[in-house]
């Protein structure tokens, strides 16, 4: 569940500093510790890195217009929950505590009598997967700040809000709230078009009648041309699109999304590191 007090905030609600370029106090009126076990930023170009209200409002800003594309696929979930059985009130509560599309549809889509509960609980366990890489993608944040505001954002972290998040993390901008602020953004959205989607599902019938189900890939191509960072970023896409699609036409179920990541993760890792 969402930490609706986890932002960390100050009670001023201003930024609150969490230690890059702080000196170290050893609490016992001894000599500083050397400068290689101080807090150090990524690169001189880097903002230090706060936790405050600048970040939680600028990514509730900058994720709204995304969230607002992406209700339209929270529609198209609302819908088939309907078909599938489930209340408004269920559908809603799965919308809150999951935010994650495409497990939902297809636990909804699983969804029988009795309830295939351990295939539902593995199924989507093996598409969330990829958020482990996701959310390790944003260590250099991550490090400075403590773990109730790093868990009170990995909580309401998505794909597209993620994606948004990297961008701004790649700008050198140290606002560490920005993810927990687009997170709500996405949050409030995906929640609400649920509620939508359920109350208007025997009136709408199909989603795909009304385009409701290519919204989502419409949104990942846009956030994919702002993370576009020239020819280097060409290798890794190109390995992915490839293992995923080989996956999916070979191994039963959506592991061909996590597959797809780490082939590409391990892709860079022997750039880099080979």
């Amino acid at each position: 569940m969402v930490e609706r007090d986890g932002t960390g905030l100050d009670e001023d609600g201003g930024a609150e500093d969490v230690g890059l370029g702080r000196d170290d106090e050893t609490g016992d009126g001894g000599p500083e510790k050397p400068d290689a076990h101080r807090e150090q930023p990524v690169d001189a170009n880097r903002e230090p890195v706060t936790f405050g209200l600048e970040g939680l409002r600028t990514g509730f800003l900058t994720a709204t217009p995304v969230a607002l594309g992406v209700g339209g696929y929270g529609i198209a979930f609302g819908v088939l929950a309907h078909q599938a059985g489930l209340s408004v009130a269920e559908a809603a509560l799965m919308s809150a505590t999951v935010l994650a599309g495409a497990s939902q549809i297809v636990a909804v889509e699983l969804w029988a009598d009795p309830i295939p509960a351990a295939t539902i609980v593995f199924t989507v366990f093996a598409i969330n997967l990829r958020y482990s890489l996701m959310g390790a993608a944003l260590q250099p944040w991550f490090q400075h700040l403590s773990p109730k505001q790093i868990y009170g954002s990995l909580v309401v972290m998505a794909d597209e809000n993620w994606a948004l998040t990297m961008r701004e993390l790649a700008s050198g901008s140290g606002r560490g709230a920005f993810l927990l602020g687009s997170g709500i953004a996405m949050w409030l959205c995906w929640v609400a078009s649920t509620v939508l989607g359920t109350i208007a599902g025997s009136a709408v019938g199909d989603p795909a009648r009304y385009g409701f189900d290519f919204v989502l890939a419409a949104v990942f191509v846009a956030l994919a041309v702002e993370l576009w960072d020239g020819r280097s970023s060409l290798h890794p896409w190109l390995v992915a699109l490839v293992v995923s699609v080989l996956a999916a036409q070979t191994i039963p179920g959506r592991w061909y999304i996590l597959l797809g990541g780490l082939a590409a993760a391990a892709l860079e890792v022997i750039r880099f590191d080979g």
